[in-house]
């Protein structure tokens, strides 16, 4: 059973871990270091300290499998991972259709997120759930001593009101 809601703060621990081993499966095609995975470990670990409001949990069975998070609390889904254990079980499409949800009801019409151009898995997955990509751009990443392609990517969560002729804006 498919359980969604709002992280809590005492399972920072344990959403850094989620967050980390779905990380270094996506980093597979990018490459990685043993710094850099320290590196990530830590940046994982100070945003679910700091920004655990933003995060919503998905657990399979009682156990959590996956979080995403709406850092600015806006359209943007800045953080989507799920426990590579839990992965290609529908947990991901359960939670994406969530995030929407909540993004429709605080008023954006629109949702985006940004992921490594490389990770095939995360880009085939958004677009199987609606996203379309909208920007590519390449920047050099000195703790990976190479450039990284990254996309950004949108899905309209909301259609547009036609306008009947002559009706005022």
């Amino acid at each position: 059973m498919l359980t969604i809601r709002n992280a809590r703060e005492d399972e920072a621990g344990l959403l850094t871990q989620i967050g980390l081993r779905a990380w270094a499966q996506a980093m597979g095609a990018i490459g990685g270091s043993d710094a850099l995975q320290e590196s990530a470990l830590s940046a994982f670990s100070n945003f679910v300290q700091s920004s655990w409001l933003t995060i919503t949990v998905i657990e399979d069975n009682g156990i959590v499998a996956g979080w995403a998070a709406r850092e600015g609390l806006d359209e943007t889904i800045s953080d989507f991972w799920i426990d590579p254990d839990h992965q290609r079980r529908g947990l991901g499409a359960a939670l994406i259709g969530e995030v929407e949800k909540e993004i429709v009801h605080q008023g954006f019409e629109t949702a985006r997120l940004e992921t490594h151009a490389h990770n095939t898995d995360a880009v085939s997955f958004f677009e199987k759930s609606g996203y379309a990509v909208n920007w590519l751009s390449v920047a050099y990443a000195p703790k990976l001593d190479q450039d990284v392609q990254s996309v950004g990517m949108s899905k309209q969560l909301v259609e547009p009101q036609a306008r009947a002729y002559g009706q005022e804006f």
